[in-house]
């Protein structure tokens, strides 16, 4: 029997207050049933979660692209990374069969995840593993023959653990990074696995786009890890995710309503433009072929619309072409 594994971390002062707020808001969202999406703007999140969490892996699939392997259109791009999008879609998919504390569905989970891009997907490592910054190595995973035990010890807390989900997400999630108990795969299981955590909580987190704020700090998000390493304290990692959680509930709020109000009879009346603009106001992150499934309208009246708008004044973009964002004037 695995002896008992306790991680070290420090909940500080800022990480209470962080869970307090975002509880709060959570429980403030559900009891007037905010976090209720229809189908298509869940789907715009999922695809979004996915393109955040691959993005961060090195894959270069747009929401667009991933959006047309849904539909099963053909997509011109490396056979690895269709791969990645085709398998990452088929897990989240599957995140309501999963159980988060369960060391078996775990490894399923991997296997499907890493389906074709591995040897023996959804089996611990039998090698060496570190994590590289070009020829740098930022860390060392500890040996494989290690890492079934500290797998075993790590869920065995997962299950035993009195902390908030929150916390106890956060927590996990780090330390499976730690680990690294896979070959390959292990940043996007341990986003995933904190999905699947936090959504046994509050099931809109099956929804919500955590991941996606994660890759646009993909930085702070490795200089986390690494300062939670160095300090063999988790807290620099739990304050990173909590403030990244913070930011996708609180964007949920204004923007379900609104979404939710998109759908009603009486906004189906109002014009494409108002409609773009009221949705932009409030998810100024949307790309137009997103505006254009959240309103029911095709792409190309979507697209006309907003250069009328941006002609008129009523709308500007700034930034690059792919990451930048819209403002309503």
């Amino acid at each position: 029997m695995p002896s008992r594994y306790q991680p070290p971390y420090t909940l500080t002062s800022e990480i209470v207050s962080l869970v307090a707020d975002i509880a709060e808001q959570v429980g403030r969202l559900s009891a007037t049933h905010e976090f209720n999406m229809d189908l298509r703007l869940r789907r715009i999140n999922r695809i979004r979660t996915i393109t955040g969490s691959l993005a961060i892996e090195g894959n270069t699939l747009t929401e667009e692209q991933i959006t047309a392997i849904l539909e099963g259109k053909t997509v011109l791009a490396p056979p690895r990374e269709l791969q990645e999008a085709r398998n990452a879609l088929a897990v989240y998919e599957q995140l309501p069969q999963w159980n988060g504390h369960n060391e078996r569905h775990l490894l399923a989970a991997h296997k499907q995840l890493m389906y074709g891009l591995l040897d023996r997907p959804g089996v611990y490592r039998a090698g060496g593993v570190g994590v590289m910054a070009g020829k740098k190595v930022l860390h060392m995973a500890p040996p494989a023959g290690r890492v079934p035990l500290l797998m075993s010890r790590l869920f065995n807390w997962l299950r035993s653990s009195k902390e908030h989900p929150l916390i106890a997400s956060s927590v996990f999630h780090y330390e499976f990074e730690f680990i690294h108990p896979f070959a390959d795969g292990n940043g996007r299981m341990g986003r995933l696995w904190q999905t699947l955590l936090l959504s046994r909580w509050q099931p809109a987190f099956a929804w919500l786009p955590v991941e996606s704020l994660v890759h646009r700090q993909q930085a702070a998000y490795y200089r986390a890890i690494n300062a939670s390493t160095a300090a063999a304290d988790c807290a620099p990692f739990i304050r990173f995710m909590l403030g990244c959680i913070h930011d996708a509930v609180t964007k949920a709020g204004p923007k379900t309503t609104v979404e939710t109000t998109v759908e009603t009879p009486v906004k189906k009346v109002a014009k494409t433009p108002q409609r773009i603009l009221t949705l932009l106001r409030q998810q100024p992150e949307l790309t137009l072929a997103e505006v254009a499934q959240a309103i029911g309208r095709s792409p190309r009246a979507v697209e006309r619309a907003a250069v009328k708008l941006q002609q008129e004044n009523k709308l500007r973009y700034h930034g690059p072409k792919r990451g930048g964002h819209w403002e309503v004037v």
